[in-house]
């Protein structure tokens, strides 16, 4: 059987076109036969990287039983969450409401009208211990539909009106106080034993640590640089590092960083390269440059496209098994590596007979003392092992390209900031490919024309966010840094004038959504960051950047306001805008602007700007550079000291003398 799934392109929806419920994409068409056939909508929402939602899927959704109670008293809904984020965004806040919390899959029920009833998450297909069974629940529901059914509506209105309610902003102020709070909630959160936030299951949460990375070093802070020292150190000798292919899985089940719930998504690993790329530029430690690479590399090797963008990630299962392709046997090793080098092999990456994960092992170092100093040729041994492991069974792959949720605009600034610091062409020959990929067949040199999800060089009809808008500005920006084209600066501060036109909510920050799109129950705005930053942190990070580089006083209005926003909405709970507050830092301690004037990019720019400097920002003006002069009037008075380039340093909206190399 194949429902009305099978002529979409989301490979999520794709995976339920032969599921016997007879599913329907969100649109007008579900909408209408829902009100023509007087039945509640069952809305499913999930991605196709996400383990619950395959044992949901294989429990329910293949069910002959199911799918006869769906079709029949039911109009069954499937939604990606990362080609609708708004979809999801709404109804994970009416799950959370409810239920004090949310995840995926997300399962809810709904009126014809999209007015929700119920709502909670993975649900096995009987009753099972504390767990609600789908079939008992859709049973009684359907019942309830037919003889009581002006209690569900009862409910649906009071809870849509509930999630519409405007929530109170605080009175809280943009100033230290609001920083310093966010600082100390950090902290207080803190695993001092193990390293990272809170308890299991534990988040790499890197937007965190990029923020407490920059606080410490403009605060000169060492207690603060310590506490992130020990989480990417932690993380990376875990099994939440991939260490035989590089890069990170999205979280990890225990404190320990054990065992990794093994799914891989494009964002964490673009925000932790960059976080790892950030670490190593203060203090220049190897561990972090090779996390680093490790984590690029393994983007480029298993998520590139051929078009230069990114796929959305990886799958946590391989042949209907969870993590059955990042674990091994000590008898594996030993067959790859011989025996040996396999036993020190195992001895060193805790691959033991009793196992470390359902009697098998995740390799990790987390019980190695000496982690940091491995022997000479377990480099080779790593390849030769990801070899045989690449051969051994496959992993899915979301081949979906996204602009902003999944991060092609992130994925960006890591590859840009790590081949100018690193000095590395490959990694900019991929950042130059990827900003192509992103001005051109994503949209962004027109950026009206935005989408927010591609399939190779073909974009989709869904227009782009404000995540898509804030994240691919700052990519551009970040980009800029490494081939120093004016032209990306215009770019990006279109994109950003896109998001004051048609996202701005009137009283302050920006909804999820622009004006012209699909009216849902509500439109979503999204203050805190969650295990990503919100796109109201991003307009904040990239309103400072614009103006700090501009110099005009447009962008500086823009990000106070936003600022504002951020500490009245965030009042209580600062941390929860810590990727935003990077702003604040900037607010609050002293930035410097160099413009180099030049035709040939000189030597002392390159040492300058490998230095970690988080209050420097760069223009590089060569001579009859317009777009530079319309981006930032301020620098057309600058010129070259005859032949010499120039250097001009600007701090507090006043700029010093030239200065040459020499």
């Amino acid at each position: 059987m194949r429902n009305h799934l099978q002529n979409e392109r989301s490979p999520y929806l794709l995976q339920h076109a032969g599921n016997p419920v007879d599913w329907y994409p969100w649109g007008q068409e579900a909408f209408a036969k829902a009100q023509a056939e007087d039945k509640p909508i069952f809305l499913s929402i999930g991605y196709s990287t996400c383990h619950w939602c395959h044992v949901m899927a294989e429990e329910s959704f293949e069910n002959e039983k199911v799918a006869q109670i769906l079709n029949r008293h039911f109009v069954s809904v499937k939604v990606d969450r990362e080609e609708r984020p708004d979809v999801d965004a709404v109804y994970m806040e009416v799950c959370s409401a409810l239920n004090g919390s949310g995840g995926w899959p997300l399962t809810v029920i709904m009126t014809p009208d999209q007015q929700p009833f119920f709502a909670g998450t993975y649900l096995p297909r009987e009753n099972r211990g504390q767990y609600m069974g789908l079939i008992p629940l859709l049973t009684a529901v359907a019942v309830k539909w037919e003889t009581d059914r002006e209690s569900l509506l009862k409910a649906s209105t009071e809870i849509t009106e509930h999630v519409r309610a405007a929530q109170p902003l605080g009175s809280g102020e943009p100033d230290a106080d609001m920083l310093q709070k966010a600082v100390q909630q950090l902290a207080g959160s803190y695993d001092k034993e193990y390293g990272g936030f809170g308890i299991a299951p534990k988040f790499p949460s890197a937007h965190n640590l990029l923020f407490l990375l920059r606080f410490a070093a403009l605060s000169d802070t060492k207690k603060v640089r310590a506490l992130v020292e020990h989480s990417l150190q932690q993380m990376v000798r875990g099994g939440i590092f991939d260490h035989i292919g590089g890069g990170f899985a999205r979280y990890s089940t225990d404190r320990e960083w054990l065992a990794p719930h093994f799914e891989k998504t494009l964002y964490d690993n673009a925000l932790l390269a960059l976080c790892y790329t950030e670490a190593w530029q203060d203090g220049h430690l190897a561990l972090y440059r090779e996390t680093a690479e490790a984590t690029l590399d393994y983007c480029l090797r298993e998520l590139r496209s051929d078009c230069g963008g990114f796929c959305s990630g990886q799958d946590a299962d391989s042949e209907g098994e969870e993590g059955k392709y990042y674990l091994f046997t000590p008898a594996e090793v030993k067959s790859v590596l011989g025996e040996d080098d396999g036993r020190h092999f195992c001895e060193c990456y805790d691959i033991t007979e009793e196992g470390n994960f359902q009697g098998r092992n995740i390799p990790n170092l987390l019980l190695n003392t000496r982690w940091n100093l491995l022997p000479e040729g377990y480099e080779d041994f790593r390849e030769r092992l990801r070899l045989y492991r690449a051969e051994r069974c496959p992993l899915r792959t979301d081949e979906k390209l996204l602009t902003g949720w999944n991060w092609n605009g992130l994925m960006l600034m890591a590859l840009s900031r790590a081949a100018r610091v690193f000095d590395d062409p490959r990694y900019a020959a991929a950042a130059r490919e990827l900003a192509a990929f992103l001005l051109n067949t994503a949209g962004a040199a027109r950026p009206e024309d935005l989408r927010a999800v591609c399939y190779g060089q073909d974009p989709s009809e869904l227009p782009a966010q404000l995540d898509d808008y804030a994240f691919c500005a700052l990519g551009l920006l970040e980009f800029y840094d490494l081939d120093y084209d004016s032209s990306l600066l215009l770019h990006a501060e279109a994109l950003a004038r896109q998001i004051l036109l048609h996202f701005a909510d009137g009283e302050a920050g920006f909804f999820r959504t622009a004006d012209t799109a699909e009216a849902l129950i509500k439109r979503p705005k999204e203050g805190f960051d969650g295990a990503l930053p919100s796109g109201n942190s991003a307009a904040a990070v990239l309103f400072d950047l614009l103006s700090r580089l501009s110099g005009r006083e447009f962008w500086r209005e823009a990000a106070d306001r936003q600022l504002r926003y951020l500490c009245r909405h965030a009042e209580k709970y600062p941390a929860g805008s810590a990727f935003g507050f990077i702003a604040l830092l900037h607010l609050l301690y002293p930035t410097r602007e160099l413009v180099c004037v030049c035709r040939e990019l000189p030597a002392l720019l390159k040492s300058v700007t490998g230095k970690y400097a988080p209050e420097l920002s760069v223009l590089v003006k060569r001579p009859g550079d317009e777009a530079l002069d319309a981006f930032a009037p301020f620098t057309q008075p600058f010129a070259m000291q005859g032949e010499k380039a120039a250097f001009y340093l600007c701090s507090g909206g006043t700029c010093s003398l030239p200065f040459t190399e020499e």
